[in-house]
Formats: structure tokens, C-alpha cells, sequence
């Protein structure tokens, strides 16, 4: 069959291709339903990315969080019409100690490897993972977002100690808002405190026990272990101001991408032995522990409806610039895309 491929060419503008797919081959054939913009995304459409990024990896198609249908499956693991979410990591090997998101033989969809901007999306039944019938397509758009907080959250629980009262987030987007939602799911006893800039953002973390704007933090706050959801430059001051406010063998979890090194306040690091963990991405382990985490936790999809911004039906390459440039502008949320391309 005749694929048709909607690929970034160079910033701003997109061009259809076309590839032809065998359908007896050992992959899912999948039909995008809602496709969920990214901050990585965005880097790549108005050429922030950098000119040896951008000459190095487009033309690609974009977007690495979405949801769809399967239409054809001659391995029998999925029928037909069910909705899954499609893994866009892709390794090619496995690792005993490493995971496959780590793995730098992995390949990453959006990220020098198409992504789900097509008519139908072909992959190992391993990268699809059943959705449940109730969940909000909207929410489901961008359960790969989720998953790289759930991923986060597993390391922590490996590597971090066991004295676990009080959280403290920092981060007033999107990530953060996920974060410190499943935190205070996770350790519902627990206290979960969110560090913003934005007082209007931090009205949305009515679930949090408390929220503070970061030039207001009380001197005498301490909390167990940090989550820092910033990125960017601001990574590096929320970085410091975590380190600032642990208590003694507390750890850092980073979640936040920034495109330039940051500077970290060392002494204190090594004064109260605190444990920097780094996440990146996830794995199909993720959105396995990410839907069934939905599944006992149904107020949690619920909540994060309040996360679903801008909602465009998407028709033509036209419609595509018009998500993107909206995006730009929004405030909070993400934008989702109804593929009907």
C-alpha cells in the first residue's frame, strides 16, 4: 500500500510524501486518531533546534505523543478497531541493566525517526499498548507525557531512601502539573508542595497541599526528595533552589531538557550527600504501569482533562501549520490534534 507521510522539511513548512508498505509484514498498521503537539516538536517546527539539529534530521515527520486504531494486524495480538497508544520509542536490542529508553541504539519517533504525522503508522505489536474504552481521547493524546513522569517516578522509587512526607515539585507546566498529581496519587499521605512562577498556573494544583510562588518560599521549609519539571535556563535555578530546600540525603529527580549546560551548586549537593536522578523518555514498561495506573485511578484521568488546551481538527497541511502556530500562544495545556488528514 501507498503511505502518505507528512514531514517537516524545513521550518514552518511541510511537504507529503509517499512510501510504499507491504501489509504482510510483522507490524501493526495503525490509524492516528488524536496527535498531541510537544515542546520538542515545536523546537523543531519554528527552527530553534539549532542549525546542525535541523540539517542533521529533517526532513520528519513530527509528533511522538498519540493515540489511534488498528486497522490491520496479521499477528493476531490486537483486533481490529481497537484503540491503542503507540510507543515511539523503538529498540533494536535489549540490555539487562539498561533500559530501553537508554539504549543508545534506540531509535525515537520525532526525533531523526518519523513520527506519527501519517495516514497509517506501521509498528511491532510490542510498541502498541491496549487503551480502555472510557478514557478521553484528549487525555489519551498525550499519554506519552505521562509516562515520562511515571518513568521518572519508578527510578525514584528504586534509588531514593524511604523517608517520603513531603515532595516538593518544581515546575508549574504541563509536566509539573502531571508529576505532582501522581505524586499525591502514589503517597496520598504524603505532602506535595509545587514551586511556579506563575500564580495563574498554580491555581490549576488545587489537588496540592500546598503551592508557592518561588520568590515567596518560606525560609524554614524543608521537604524529603524534589522533582524538578522546568527546563530550559530556568532548570538550572530550580535545580539549586531544590538543593537549597532538602533536608540532608534527600534526592533530585531532573526531568527537565535544556539545550544548554547548567551550573549546580556542588558543595551543597555533597554537604547533605544529596542523590541527583536523572530520567529521560520511557519505555513500553511505562505505558503499561501508566494505563494501569489509570485504571485504579480513574479521578486521575479526570483531573487531567484540566490539562487539554486547544483541540483542532486536522484535515489538511494547512490545518497542521494552524495547530502549530495556536500552540505557540497557549498558556496552558496541550494542544491536541483530531487527525482526520
Amino acid at each position: 500500500m501507498i503511505n502518505q507521510v507528512y514531514r517537516l522539511v524545513s521550518p514552518r513548512q511541510f511537504e507529503v510524501t509517499y512510501k510504499d508498505r507491504s501489509l504482510q509484514s510483522d507490524y501493526v498498521v495503525v490509524r492516528p486518531s488524536f496527535l498531541s503537539i510537544c515542546a520538542a516538536d515545536q523546537r523543531y517546527y519554528t527552527g530553534t533546534r539549532g542549525k546542525e539539529a535541523m540539517a542533521q534530521k529533517l526532513p520528519m515527520a513530527l509528533i511522538h505523543e498519540g493515540i489511534g486504531k488498528v486497522v490491520y494486524d496479521c499477528s493476531g495480538t490486537f483486533k481490529k478497531g481497537t484503540y491503542v497508544v503507540m510507543v515511539p520509542n523503538t529498540p533494536s536490542e535489549t540490555d539487562e541493566i539498561v533500559a530501553e529508553n537508554y539504549l543508545r541504539s534506540s531509535k525515537f519517533r520525532s526525533s531523526g525517526y518519523d513520527g506519527f504525522m501519517q495516514d497509517y503508522v506501521f509498528l511491532k505489536p510490542d510498541r502498541l499498548v491496549e487503551l480502555p474504552e472510557w478514557l478521553n481521547p484528549h487525555v489519551g493524546a498525550f499519554i506519552e507525557l505521562i509516562t515520562i513522569a511515571m518513568h521518572a517516578l519508578v527510578r525514584f522509587e528504586a534509588k531514593a531512601h524511604t523517608r517520603r512526607d513531603v515532595f516538593g515539585v518544581w515546575g508549574d507546566g504541563n509536566l509539573g502539573f502531571i508529576t505532582s498529581l501522581i505524586l499525591k496519587k502514589r503517597f496520598p499521605n504524603s505532602k506535595v508542595i509545587v514551586f511556579g512562577k506563575n500564580q495563574y498556573k498554580l491555581d490549576h494544583f488545587s489537588f496540592a497541599d500546598e503551592t508557592y510562588q518561588i520568590d515567596q518560599i518560606p525560609e524554614n521549609l524543608q521537604i524529603d526528595h524534589a522533582f524538578e519539571a522546568v527546563g530550559g535556563r530556568g532548570s538550572q535555578s530550580a535545580i539549586n533552589q531544590s538543593i537549597d530546600y532538602l533536608s540532608p540525603e534527600g534526592s533530585i529527580s531532573i526531568m527537565g531538557v535544556s539545550e544548554y549546560p547548567v551550573e549546580i551548586n556542588t558543595r551543597m549537593v555533597l554537604e547533605k550527600g544529596i542523590t541527583i536522578i536523572g530520567s529521560s523518555r520511557s519505555g513500553r514498561n511505562d505505558f503499561v504501569n501508566t494505563i494501569e495506573f489509570m485504571k485504579e485511578h480513574p479521578d486521575f484521568v479526570d483531573s487531567l482533562g484540566i490539562l487539554v488546551g486547544d483541540v483542532h481538527s486536522v484535515k489538511t497541511i494547512n490545518d497542521i501549520i494552524n495547530a502549530f502556530e495556536s500552540d505557540l500562544t497557549l498558556s496552558w495545556g496541550k494542544t491536541v490534534m483530531e487527525w482526520k488528514i
